[in-house]
């Protein structure tokens, strides 16, 4: 059963659809949910499930309606989230003959990083009535039902005119799957929240920083690091939070830096340079994770930030607010497990250089890394042993370093593992004469940017020397982003899997003992999850994490002999894990 979910004037519309997007014909008119009901409709057509089968779900944005019905106590089980689908349809290399991608508008990207956008039809203006007048009652219009459907139509017609050789048309639609299903997980990691003990965290703050400050001032470490950088550096005004006051004191005192950098200061022997590390530091955990982070963003034991699911181009998550992806260490003692629970921390190990293996097909690559490190089997096949070397040439192979040391290595892998160094090079060699590369799932990295077709038009010897620079860039670029995209496209799958067998777990009869098992996906970081377990839930937990793996390998790359181990940590709280 397919249902269509859209905003009303009166509430929320919602419609039958079939797979391909039409009505159907036992119910043509879609029905009109008043507002506060939705919550009771949704759960009544998830329990009852004809067929056997759970609905999926259409609707615009996830984050536009799931919220609302997980607060209410409704979970759903499939969606298809029409924005996120719609811009990987517009941009696959996979469906760039249809009639979809060819007619869709884009938004042009300059940042090779942020996403290519998809403009559906227009959301109809509000009647904002008078200057001044007071609202009107209910909810904001939204997008239209009829218009929601004819994209969504579209959409599933762009996906039967995809190709079906080399599972292309497959492959696509695995995505478009994984993609809904990862925003029902952002949506629900919101909902349920990381464990974070504020207490723990009010310890960790005073241990470094010293007692909580006054409003608008510095704690009390940082205050006396600040009066020894400007006795150290004779500026008694000093502000080093300043870049440019601080730039302007190192440079008086014979300190010739360009930035300010850790690994630039370094370089210097001058004794302000501790002192300054040590203020950049813990600087950094005040105005990141400090009390005014603490009191924003964590709330009765939970951090909730909202994720952004296919926030960078490759398809990589990011957040809106609050660091949920770059929770530093020195507050990871915080994020700990509610009394009888336990954290599992699930990393997938080395997963980029993996799934490159599995890209190029390496069979010597997948030899060396069977049942062992990665890098140590490169190293013991091609470096003489040394594993330091083999991960320097793989990583520059990967994200296009082939000056300095990395360089000099990479002829060393080149004639050792010839199909992937090849593999990574004929995708910069694209990227560099304007081409596009793909994921294994379908995801396309956006056309060139404005400035790249701007440079091919260079007469000079001087606009030339800058367009081959641009040209390097972008192949750089798309070097990285085949595999980095590929392993985005692996850990949407592997989080899809997850979530669908940690909801298993919660039914009786399926843990063994027959006690349901309440865990919660928590927290997910590109190769990372965490899990929020029962104690003695534990055992099944970690089952799921590695049967789930194993199933996403399959679901990519089918019977390949190239092994994605997960590394698991179970642990009280987060510092514990690594």
């Amino acid at each position: 059963m397919y249902l269509l979910l859209a905003a009303h004037a009166r509430g929320a519309a919602l419609q039958e659809l079939t797979q391909d997007g039409h009505p159907r014909q036992a119910n043509p008119e879609p029905r009109v949910v008043a507002p506060g009901e939705l919550a009771g409709v949704v759960r009544e057509f998830e329990a009852r499930r004809p067929g056997g089968q759970p609905p999926r779900w259409i609707w615009h944005r996830t984050q536009d309606w799931y919220p609302a019905l997980l607060a209410a106590g409704v979970e759903v089980e499939r969606c298809y989230d029409i924005t996120l689908c719609g811009s990987i349809l517009a941009f696959s290399q996979f469906s760039a003959h249809t009639d979809y991608a060819r007619n869709t508008d884009r938004v042009p990207v300059e940042d090779p990083l942020l996403p290519p956008k998809v403009l559906l039809p227009p959301r109809p203006p509000a009647d904002q009535g008078a200057l001044f007048d007071e609202p009107a009652a209910g909810p904001a219009p939204g997008w239209a039902l009829d218009e929601l459907r004819a994209e969504y139509a579209a959409q599933q017609g762009a996906l039967a005119a995809v190709e079906t050789a080399e599972n292309r048309r497959n492959r696509l639609q695995l995505l478009l799957a994984a993609e809904s299903a990862a925003a029902m997980v952002a949506a629900e990691m919101q909902h349920a929240g990381v464990p974070w003990r504020e207490d723990l965290h009010e310890q960790i703050l005073v241990d470094h920083l010293g007692p909580r400050p006054p409003a608008g001032q510095r704690p009390q470490r940082l205050e006396a690091l600040a009066a020894e950088l400007r006795a150290l550096l004779n500026s008694p005004g000093l502000n080093p939070d300043s870049p440019q006051d601080l730039m302007r004191a190192l440079h008086r005192n014979g300190i010739e830096v360009k930035s300010t950098r850790k690994w630039e200061l370094r370089e210097s022997s001058h004794p302000v340079i501790e002192p300054l590390l040590e203020y950049k530091k813990l600087s950094r955990l005040h105005t990141a994770n400090g009390w005014s982070w603490l009191d924003a963003w964590v709330d009765g034991g939970r951090f909730r930030p909202e994720y952004v699911v296919g926030g960078v181009v490759s398809g990589r998550w990011t957040s809106r607010g609050g660091g949920a992806l770059q929770i530093p260490r020195q507050v990871r003692g915080a994020v700990h497990a509610d009394p009888g629970y336990k954290l599992i921390v699930a990393d997938a190990s080395q997963l980029e250089p993996r799934v490159l293996v599995a890209l190029a097909q390496d069979s010597s690559m997948a030899v060396a890394a069977r049942d062992q490190d990665l890098y140590a089997g490169i190293a013991a096949k091609g470096f003489g042993g040394d594993r330091a070397k083999a991960k320097m040439a793989l990583l520059g192979a990967m994200y296009g370093a082939t000056s300095g040391e990395a360089g000099r290595l990479m002829p060393q892998l080149a004639r050792t593992y010839p199909r992937a160094v090849d593999f990574v090079e004929q995708a910069a060699r694209a990227g560099e004469s304007g081409g596009t590369v793909t994921t294994r799932l379908g995801r396309s990295s956006p056309p060139p940017s404005e400035r790249w077709f701007l440079s091919q038009r260079s007469t000079s010897a001087e606009e030339q020397r800058r367009a081959e620079s641009i040209a390097r860039s972008r192949g750089r670029f798309t070097r990285n982003f085949v595999v980095q995209g590929s392993a985005a496209d692996w850990a949407a799958c592997w989080l899809a899997e997850l979530r669908r067998r940690l909801r298993t777990l919660r039914r009786p009869g399926t843990a063994g003992g027959g006690s349901p098992v309440g865990a919660e996906l928590v927290f997910f970081l590109h190769d990372e999850v965490m899990v929020h377990a029962p104690a003695d839930g534990v055992g099944a937990c970690i089952a799921a994490i590695e049967d789930s793996a194993k199933a996403a390998k399959e679901l990519l790359f089918g019977p390949v002999p190239v092994e994605f181990p997960v590394s698991l940590a179970v642990v009280d709280s987060y510092d514990l894990a690594k």
